[in-house]
């Protein structure tokens, strides 16, 4: 299979599809955190902001400039992760980075969403942009729960 045809496949229509209508776009007024994240190599940017209550997400804004494939796995982040606990999420963002790798399965659900970028494994400067979003969204559920230990000490 020649490189063209790999990268053909890597930019499936379900991914370009994923990519054109990703939920929860724009900034929140008066979030609880926001964290961006960039990928040095290629530039892309995601800033997350987020809402939580009761230590799950309640409400997700997000501000995607990435290649197709970070804005695909903002949609599968988005589209999963109102509800999720810091847990989830960090779980969620370990898996990925271990299926990216070759080294684990898709994401348990409800982010096995993620299951669609399977053929990036084997384009590894591509790996920073797919994260983006699931390590923004952490970091930004995490301080959020170190807010409120430090609220309640």
């Amino acid at each position: 299979m020649s490189a063209e045809t790999d990268l053909i496949k890597l930019y499936s229509a379900r991914i370009l599809g994923l990519a054109a209508d990703i939920p929860h776009l724009g900034r929140l007024d008066h979030p609880d955190a926001t964290v961006t994240r960039r990928s040095p190599l290629c530039g892309s940017t995601v800033t997350v902001d987020i809402k939580v209550r009761d230590r799950k997400l309640l409400d997700l804004g997000q501000d995607v400039k990435a290649c197709a494939l970070g804005q695909a796995a903002a949609a599968v982040s988005g589209a999963a992760a109102i509800g999720a606990t810091l847990d989830q999420v960090q779980t969620a963002r370990d898996q990925l980075k271990a299926m990216l790798k070759g080294t684990g399965p898709v994401p348990d659900a409800p982010f096995e969403g993620f299951e669609v970028l399977t053929p990036a494994v084997e384009y590894k400067n591509r790996h920073a942009s797919i994260l983006l979003t699931i390590e923004a969204l952490a970091e930004a559920m995490q301080q959020t729960q170190t807010q409120n230990v430090a609220q309640d000490g």
